[in-house]
């Protein structure tokens, strides 16, 4: 509870918080909802104060003392120190022109309090302090009502000993005029601040969902780049086989001729088998024979063994042909696969970014 002693100087709307007690590094917001914060002038003990109320709770009563000094931390925010009540309090303004409004006054007010200090300590009798603050740019005014679309709503009233009862009726019925207009403003605050709340979120959303995206683009990106290798890497082995390709023709051009030469020693041995039956004219020359017949059968034998032995290492090398041939080809596909869907992923990440 105010007295009637302390009149609002200037006031404006501006989300509210205070420094964390514990680190002294993060900001503690003091409502869920933007505040009334004013300046306040007490003609009594000749002092100025800033207060904002939330509920039946005040969420700022902060002294104003010469060596106090009001901070811009960025375009919307600004912040000071009140060491009185051991905390820093940091205001939230809609619009740039807010702040530099609430800035300006603070410089106003604190020029005026060091004023009033100085002329307290040589014991002047002020006739009425709230009025001379208009020496230092605190100009008094009736309450003016700036409002615009989108924007808290800002008004200004300056402290007076109005003796007059007409000038009393009309601030009477300016504030009954302002009341109707609050109402319908502060709605359409909360009206806009939900929207901005909603756009938000869905922003995020958008943000979380690009992220996801982004991760699944290198994932494909990376197992991509893997199956490209692993298709050099074939590509590689098919090189090589290649000239194994040459192997083979030579291994199967030397086993026509082992084929040719195996036919000629059987029709050979089918001769000499022939002329065995018949009558042999020399002993010598039969044993001769005999033993000549015994080696082009072991020959022929060991000719049969090369012969199978090539048979099986020709169709060894076509089969890894062909099972490299199925490798290289199922590779291939599933690149095609990976890079329609790196196509679609890079579609709408362009639709995103276009909306």
């Amino acid at each position: 509870h105010f007295s009637c002693r302390e009149q609002p100087i200037f006031s404006t709307r501006a989300h509210v918080f205070q420094i964390d007690p514990a680190t002294k590094r993060n900001w503690i917001p003091a409502s869920k909802h933007a505040l009334t914060v004013s300046y306040f002038y007490d003609a009594t003990r000749n002092v100025y104060r800033i207060i904002s109320v939330g509920g039946t709770k005040a969420i700022i009563n902060s002294t104003i003392t010469p060596n106090m000094t009001f901070t811009k931390t960025s375009q919307k925010f600004g912040q000071w120190a009140d060491s009185r009540a051991n905390t820093v309090y940091g205001l939230g303004f809609a619009s740039e022109q807010h702040l530099s409004q609430f800035a300006e006054k603070f410089q106003e007010v604190k020029e005026a309090a060091r004023l009033a200090r100085e002329k307290s300590q040589d014991k002047t009798e002020l006739t009425n302090p709230a009025l001379n603050i208009s020496s230092h740019q605190v100009l008094p005014s009736p309450i003016i009502s700036s409002n615009g679309p989108g924007e808290d709503k800002l008004f200004r009233s300056q402290s007076a000993d109005v003796e007059i009862t007409t000038e009393k009726e009309r601030l009477k019925k300016m504030l009954s005029e302002g009341s109707v207009s609050e109402v319908q403003w502060e709605a359409e605050f909360f009206s806009l601040q939900d929207n901005n709340n909603k756009l938000v979120a869905a922003l995020h959303e958008a943000n979380a969902n690009v992220d996801q995206w982004k991760k699944q683009l290198a994932a494909y990106q990376e197992e991509t780049e893997t199956l490209r290798q692993r298709v050099a890497e074939l590509e590689s082995q098919g090189a090589h086989d290649s000239s194994n390709e040459n192997n083979k023709e030579e291994l199967s051009q030397t086993l026509e001729e082992l084929e040719m030469l195996i036919k000629a020693k059987d029709e050979e041995i089918q001769m000499l088998k022939s002329q065995k039956c018949g009558r042999w004219e020399a002993e010598g020359e039969r044993e001769e024979t005999l033993q000549k017949l015994q080696e082009l059968e072991a020959r022929n034998t060991e000719l049969e063994q090369r012969l199978h032995l090539a048979e099986q290492t020709l169709a060894e090398t076509l089969a890894e042909r062909e099972k490299i041939q199925n490798e290289v080809t199922k590779v291939a596909e599933i690149m095609d696969v990976k890079i329609f869907e790196l196509s679609e992923i890079r579609q709408g990440l362009a639709k995103l970014v276009e909306s």
